[in-house]
C-alpha cells in the first residue's frame, strides 16, 4: 500500500516512527529559504510535513510523504487539530497526482455558491462538512439494516421497472424498445411488490429502497430519494410502530452517542387543531387556541366565522408596525382574508386597530383564554376551520421555528389521518395517502355515504416538523380493494388491467398485513444539523431539477429517439 497511516490518526504514541501518509495538499506555509510546512490532508484530518524544496506543491496537488513522526517545538503545538502535537519531519515528497486552481476554496471556512459547488461536486466531496455529513449517513445506513436483521427481517431487491401506479405523484417513465409506444414507470415506492411479498410468505420484508417521483423540488424533496422500506405480516399499528421506532433509535444513537427520548404520539386531528399541520414542530410553543367560543356574540364583523383561533408570541409585544404588516400579508398569502394582531400592554389592556370593535368582554375573556402576559403579541384567525389552522400553523412556524439542529430530536407518531384528502374536481375522493390503506374498522360503512369522514389506518413519523415517513394497515380483501378503488373512479375492468396482479394475489390467501417507508436523506439530514437534503446526498439535483455536474437532462440523440419509436413535440409557447 503507498500508506502505512492516515494524516488524522498520528499522535504523540507514534513519535519515532517512520510512516507514509497519502492525501492532498490543504496549504503550504513557507519557512526560511528552502523549508515549508505543508499541511497534508485525507477524510481523517491534517498532518503537518515539514518539507525541503516545496516550491513546485500547490494546494489540492496529491502527494506521498514519507517521514519520522515527531514532536513539534515548544510553543509550536496546534490545539484546533487532532494531530496539533506532532508533525512529519525530514519528509521525502512523492507528486502522485498535479492539480489546477480550484474554483473555490475547499476548507469549510468559506461558503461557497451552491451551483458552483454542484458543478464541481467532486471538489465539494472533499471539503470536512460533506465527508462527515455523508460517512455519517453510511453509519446511519448500516444501524438500520443491523436493527431490521435483529428483529427478524429479510431484505428483497425490488424492480426499478415497473407499471405505472396511482402513488400520489407524477411517475418518470421509460420507453421500451421492445414495445414500442408502452412504457415503463420507475417506482415511486415498492408498494404493491412489497405486498405481494407478503403474499408470498415473506413476513418480514425491508429493502434500503431507491424511488422516484416527479415533483417539484424543496429543501426535502428531491427527484430520487432512499427510503427505508418496511412490511409485516399477521401485525397490527402498533406492532409496525415498534418495529420503527426501534430501527430509527439504533440510528440515531448511532450518529449522536445518545438514545432519543420516548416518542411521543398524537392523532392527526389532535395535530390538526393544536398545530395547524400533520407534522408539528413540538420543540415550541406557540399552540393554536380555539377561540370561537369568545366570539360566539360578537359584534365584529370580522369574528363572525365558522371558526376563530389564535397564538399567542411570547414577548412578541415590541414587533415593529412594518413586521406586522409584513405577516399580515403573509397571512394572506397562505390563504387567510386577514390577520388581526393584538398588543397586550400593562394590566392586559389590549392594543390594536381593531380594538374598538371587540367588548371588554371579549377582550378580557380573549387575554384569559389565550393566557396572555404583558409584552405578548396575539394574532387571530377566523375562517373555515381548516383555513384557520393552515393559517395559523404557517405563522407559528414562521415566527417561533428554531434552527433544525436545536432542542434535540423530538420524534412524533401522528396516527388516524383521514382516508381521503378532499374531493376532486370530479367529486371523487382523493387518497390521503395511497388507495392501499385498510379503512378504520369503525367507520367502513362511511365509505360510499361520507367518505371524508373515514379514517383510515395510517400514521405518519415526524421529526422536528418533517415529515420522515408514513405507514398503513393494508388492504389484504380483494372485495375491500375493488370498493375503495370504485370510489376512486377505477371501475372493475380497469382495476383488473391495472392492478390484477394484485388482487388475483389477494384471491390465494393474502395475509393481514401492514407497513412503513420513512425517508433515510431526511433523517439524515436532521442528524447532521442540515436544513437541506442535498447537503447529505453524494450528487443532488439543484432545486430546478437540474444537475450541474452532468448537464442533466438532455435531449436525446435523434437516432435514438428513432429507435424507441418516440417523437419530441416543440416547446409550448
Amino acid at each position: 500500500m503507498l500508506r502505512s497511516d492516515y494524516c488524522g490518526t498520528l499522535t504523540e504514541g507514534d513519535e519515532g516512527r517512520l510512516v507514509s501518509v497519502c492525501g492532498w495538499v490543504a496549504s503550504r506555509r513557507e519557512h526560511g529559504q528552502h523549508l515549508a510546512f505543508v499541511d497534508l490532508r485525507d477524510h481523517t484530518g491534517i498532518i503537518q510535513c515539514v518539507v525541503d524544496g516545496a516550491q513546485d506543491l500547490r494546494p489540492e496537488y496529491v502527494l506521498r510523504i514519507t517521514g519520522p513522526v515527531r514532536r513539534r517545538k515548544a510553543g509550536t503545538a496546534n490545539s484546533a487539530l487532532a494531530t496539533g502535537d506532532v508533525e512529519l519531519g525530514d519528509c521525502e515528497v512523492e507528486v502522485l497526482s498535479v492539480a489546477e486552481p480550484p474554483p473555490f476554496p475547499i476548507g469549510d471556512r468559506v461558503e461557497a455558491d451552491e451551483t458552483v459547488r454542484l458543478r464541481h461536486r467532486y471538489l465539494d466531496l472533499r471539503r470536512d462538512r460533506m465527508q462527515r455529513n455523508l460517512r455519517l449517513r453510511a453509519r446511519v445506513n448500516s444501524a438500520l439494516r443491523r436493527s431490521m436483521e435483529a428483529q427478524g427481517f429479510v431484505e428483497i431487491e425490488t424492480p426499478m421497472l415497473i407499471a405505472s401506479t396511482p402513488e400520489g405523484a407524477r411517475d418518470f417513465v421509460v420507453p421500451s424498445r421492445l414495445h414500442p409506444g408502452s412504457f415503463y414507470a420507475l417506482p415511486q415506492s415498492p408498494q404493491l411488490f412489497k405486498q405481494l411479498c407478503m403474499v408470498g410468505g415473506f413476513d418480514r420484508y425491508y429493502q434500503v429502497a431507491r424511488c422516484l417521483r416527479d415533483e417539484d423540488l424543496r429543501a426535502d424533496r428531491q427527484f430520487e430519494f432512499l427510503q427505508l422500506d418496511v412490511e409485516a405480516s399477521f401485525v397490527d399499528q402498533e406492532d409496525v410502530l415498534g418495529f420503527i421506532t426501534v430501527a430509527v433509535a439504533a440510528a440515531t444513537e448511532e450518529a449522536t452517542g445518545t438514545a432519543p427520548a420516548p416518542f411521543g404520539r398524537m392523532t392527526w386531528a389532535e395535530a390538526s387543531e393544536r398545530y395547524g399541520t400533520d407534522k408539528p414542530d413540538v420543540r415550541f410553543g406557540m399552540e393554536l387556541v380555539d377561540l370561537t367560543p369568545v366570539f360566539s356574540e360578537t359584534g365584529f364583523n370580522a369574528f363572525k366565522a365558522p371558526a376563530v383561533k389564535g397564538i399567542r408570541v411570547p414577548g412578541g409585544g415590541d414587533t415593529t408596525r412594518n413586521r406586522l404588516d409584513a405577516l399580515t400579508d403573509k397571512a394572506k398569502q397562505f390563504g387567510a382574508k386577514g390577520l388581526v394582531w393584538m398588543r397586550v400592554g400593562p394590566d392586559r389592556v389590549l392594543d390594536s386597530p381593531v380594538a374598538r370593535f371587540v367588548s371588554a368582554d371579549e377582550q378580557a375573556s380573549l387575554a384569559a383564554t389565550l393566557a396572555a402576559d404583558p409584552g405578548d403579541l396575539l394574532l387571530i384567525v377566523a375562517d373555515e376551520r381548516p383555513k384557520v389552522n393552515h393559517v395559523l400553523g404557517l405563522l407559528r412556524l414562521e415566527l417561533g421555528r428554531p434552527p433544525v439542529n436545536d432542542g434535540g430530536f423530538n420524534f412524533l407518531w401522528v396516527t388516524e389521518f383521514p382516508l381521503f384528502e378532499g374531493l376532486g374536481d370530479d367529486g371523487r375522493p382523493i387518497p390521503a395517502h395511497h388507495p392501499f390503506t385498510m379503512p378504520h374498522p369503525d367507520d367502513v360503512h362511511l365509505l360510499e355515504s361520507d367518505p371524508l369522514a373515514v379514517r383510515s389506518q395510517a400514521y405518519d413519523l415526524v421529526l422536528n416538523g418533517w415529515e420522515l415517513g408514513s405507514g398503513s394497515v393494508r388492504i389484504h380483501r380483494r372485495d375491500v380493494q375493488e370498493r375503495v378503488l370504485g370510489l376512486l373512479g377505477i371501475g372493475p375492468e380497469e382495476a383488473q388491467a391495472r392492478f390484477g396482479f394484485l388482487l388475483d394475489a389477494f384471491r390465494y390467501g393474502a395475509p393481514p398485513h401492514a407497513g412503513f417507508a420513512f425517508g433515510i436523506d431526511r433523517l439524515v439530514a436532521l442528524l447532521a444539523g442540515e436544513e437541506n437534503i442535498r447537503e447529505v446526498i453524494a450528487f443532488p439535483k439543484t432545486q430546478s431539477g437540474a444537475d450541474p455536474l452532468t448537464r442533466a437532462p438532455q435531449p436525446l440523440d435523434p437516432l435514438q429517439l428513432a429507435e424507441l419509436g418516440i417523437r419530441v413535440l416543440p416547446p409550448k409557447a
